[in-house]
C-alpha cells in the first residue's frame, strides 16, 4: 500500500477552494427559488386551489418520485431536442433548474405539514376579526408555519449543496467537476476525492453549526 502524496493534497486546496464560491452560489439561487416555490405549492395544497391543486400534486409526484440526476439530464440533453430555444441553457442553469424543481417538491410537502400544524384556533381567530385569506396567511400561519419547517429547510440546503456535485455530468467546472479533472490529470484519485470529501464535510459541519444556533434562536423566541 502506497502512502497518501500529502505534498499533492495540500498543493491541491487552494485549487479546489477555488471552485467552492460557485458550489454555494449554485446552492443559494437554487434554495430561494425552490423556497418561493415551494410556499407557493404547500399554499395551494393547503387552501386546496381548483386545478392547481391537481398539477401541484402531480408536480411533487414526478420530481420526487425521479432521480436528481436523470432530471438534470432532462433539463441540459432532453428538452433542448424538443424545444429548440431551450439550446442556449447552459449547464449552470441546468443544473440550478433541476435543483430548484427537485428540491421544491420535496420542500412544498415539509411546509404544507406546517401550515396544517398551526392550531385552527388560529386561522379561526384571524378570520374572525375581518382578515381575508391572504392577510391571514402572510401575517399570521406563514410566520408560525416558518419556525417550524426552518430546521427541515436548513437541511434541505444542506442536501442541496451536497447534490450540487452532479453539476459535473453537465459539463460545469464547480468543486466535484475541478476535482475530477485534477484527478484525471495526476492519476491520484484517492488524494483528490479525499481532499473533496473533506471540504464538503466541512461546508455541511458548519451549516450544522449554524442550523443548531437558528434553533435556539427561535426556540427562545417561541418561549417568549
Amino acid at each position: 500500500m502506497r502512502p497518501l502524496d500529502l505534498d499533492y493534497m495540500l498543493g491541491l486546496v487552494p485549487v479546489l477552494l477555488k471552485y467552492v464560491p460557485l458550489t454555494l452560489a449554485m446552492a443559494s439561487v437554487a434554495m430561494v427559488l425552490a423556497l418561493i416555490l415551494a410556499s407557493l405549492m404547500a399554499i395551494v395544497r393547503v387552501m386546496k386551489v381548483p386545478v392547481l391543486d391537481g398539477f401541484t400534486r402531480f408536480f411533487i409526484s414526478f420530481f420526487r418520485g425521479t432521480p436528481l440526476l436523470v432530471q438534470l439530464f432532462l433539463f441540459y440533453y432532453g428538452l433542448p431536442q424538443v424545444f429548440s430555444f431551450l439550446t442556449a441553457i447552459d449547464g449552470v442553469t441546468a443544473a440550478v433548474m433541476g435543483l430548484t424543481l427537485h428540491f421544491a417538491a420535496y420542500m412544498a410537502e415539509s411546509i404544507r405539514a406546517a401550515i396544517v400544524g398551526v392550531d385552527r384556533s388560529q386561522w379561526e381567530a384571524s378570520l374572525s376579526v375581518g382578515m381575508t385569506t391572504a392577510q391571514m396567511m402572510r401575517r399570521i400561519i406563514l410566520p408560525q408555519a416558518a419556525r417550524v419547517a426552518a430546521p427541515t429547510l436548513v437541511n434541505y440546503f444542506v442536501d442541496m449543496i451536497k447534490s450540487t456535485s452532479l453539476a459535473f455530468t453537465l459539463g460545469v467546472t464547480e468543486l466535484m467537476g475541478a476535482t475530477q479533472k485534477e484527478a484525471a490529470g495526476s492519476f491520484l484519485y484517492f488524494e483528490a476525492f479525499i481532499l473533496v470529501a473533506l471540504i464538503y464535510w466541512a461546508i455541511v459541519e458548519t451549516l450544522t453549526v449554524l442550523q443548531r444556533r437558528l434553533e435556539l434562536h427561535l426556540g427562545k423566541a417561541h418561549a417568549r
